[in-house]
C-alpha cells in the first residue's frame, strides 16, 4: 500500500549510501525510560526500526518478545548483523501496512516522520488495527510545522491529536522532557490506547 515516493527503493538507497542521519548511535533517552515501566513479558513492535538500537536495548534488558519491521532489506541485515546471531529478537523485512501480527505495544521512532504525510490515516487506522484491545502505541513525533520539505515531516500537538483521537485514546501528547540534545524541544511525546 506504500504510493507513495518514499517506498522501498527510496529506503533502501538510503542505507546502502550510508545517508541515515538520524540515527542516534543508540536508544532514545525518552523511549527507554518509558520502556523500564514496561513488563518484559509484553509483545513489542517496533517499525521502521532502521538499526533497532530500542529493539537490541528491550533484549539487553530481559524482553522477550521483541518484533522489528523495516522495508529496507539492507537495514534488517545491518542491525541483525550488529546485534549478533544469538538475538531472539523477530526479524521482519517488509511493509508495514501488511503486516498482520497483533501487539500489547508499538514503539515509535521516527517511522511516522518518515512517511509521506498523505498517509497519515493509514498509519493511525493500521496501528489501531494490530494492536490488541487496551495495546498502546507509543513514542515520539516531530513538533515543528508540516511542510513539503522532507523526509523528516513534522506536525503540532493539534494536528496529531485530531489525527489520533478518532482511533486512541489520548493518554499522552505533550512536549518530551526528555529528549536528546539536538532534538530538545522538536519532539512530542505520544501515548495512545487502542
Amino acid at each position: 500500500m506504500t504510493t507513495s515516493a518514499f517506498n522501498e527503493h527510496y529506503w533502501e538507497s538510503r542505507y546502502l549510501d550510508n545517508n541515515i542521519p538520524w540515527d542516534m548511535g543508540g536508544p532514545s533517552p525518552a523511549l527507554t525510560e518509558y520502556l523500564k515501566s514496561i513488563s518484559p513479558k509484553t509483545k513489542i513492535l517496533i517499525p521502521g526500526a532502521g538499526p533497532a538500537w530500542e529493539a537490541q536495548w528491550l533484549e539487553e534488558n530481559g524482553f522477550e518478545n521483541i518484533h522489528v519491521i523495516d522495508i529496507s532489506e539492507k537495514a534488517v541485515s545491518d542491525a541483525k548483523e550488529r546485534i549478533g546471531p544469538n538475538s531472539s529478537i523477530n526479524w521482519w523485512h517488509g511493509n508495514f501496512f501488511e503486516h498482520a501480527e497483533s501487539y500489547d505495544l508499538v514503539v515509535e521512532q521516527t517511522f511516522f516522520c518518515a512517511l509521506d504525510p498523505e498517509m497519515r490515516n493509514a498509519y493511525a487506522e493500521h496501528m489501531h488495527k494490530i494492536l490488541k484491545p487496551g495495546g498502546r502505541l507509543m513514542g515520539l513525533l516531530f513538533n515543528f510545522p508540516l511542510s513539503a520539505d522532507g523526509p523528516p515531516f513534522g506536525g503540532s500537538i493539534p494536528e496529531y491529536q485530531a489525527l489520533f483521537e478518532k482511533h486512541f485514546e489520548i493518554k499522552h501528547l505533550e512536549e518530551c522532557y526528555n529528549s536528546i540534545k539536538p532534538r530538545a524541544g522538536r519532539e512530542i511525546f505520544i501515548e495512545l490506547i487502542a
